[in-house]
């Protein structure tokens, strides 16, 4: 597997949306097409990604604006991860496991050529899975540690202080009731 390179099992067409495209239309070409997310293209050049997560986040934190006015650039990340090409499988696995994602979008020369997934991968190669079963395990108590981080400083209410008396609105934090500033001094 060291000697596969990316060029060789990538997705050579991935689907793709342009900048100015609504999170509704992203929406209904993710369910049309049947995948979990859409790169951002300007005239070859990728310039943003957007999963289904980012769709869902935006309807739950922008739910007074409709999703027809809100365009996918404006909630793709900033930075996207991707890679040559020319790189191995390994050299791609390593990088998915380094950043935490499944899938790269493939750059040659400032262009998009393709998209590799780790679905690419498996289908290449099933020998891999137990490798990216350990990287789903990590992914998964990270994400069960901010839950649990999240959960502590979620539950509000309005009262005084334990830690420094003043009156005002109070999140449980370590069994206690304490005003944001003292839980983030905590």
């Amino acid at each position: 597997m060291r000697n596969v390179i990316v060029a060789e099992i990538m997705t050579r067409e991935p689907i793709t949306i342009k900048k100015e495209t609504n999170l509704l239309e992203c929406a209904r070409q993710m369910i049309k097409k049947k995948v979990g997310s859409l790169l951002i293209v300007d005239e070859k050049r990728l310039v943003g990604f957007i999963s289904k997560r980012d769709i869902l986040w935006a309807l739950v934190k922008k739910s007074k604006k409709d999703l027809s006015s809100i365009k996918a650039i404006d909630i793709s990340p900033k930075k996207v991860v991707t890679i040559k090409p020319s790189a191995t499988i390994k050299e791609a696995l390593n990088k998915m496991k380094k950043m935490k994602v499944d899938k790269l979008p493939v750059i040659q020369e400032k262009e998009l050529v393709g998209m590799l997934t780790f679905k690419d991968i498996l289908s290449f190669n099933p020998e891999y899975y137990p490798e990216l079963e350990e990287f789903a395990q990590i992914r998964e108590e990270t994400q069960k540690l901010k839950r649990v981080e999240d959960s502590k400083l979620k539950k509000s209410t309005e009262g005084i202080c334990s830690e420094c008396g003043n009156f005002g609105i109070l999140v449980r934090f370590n069994g206690m009731n304490i005003c944001p500033s003292c839980a983030e001094s905590m």
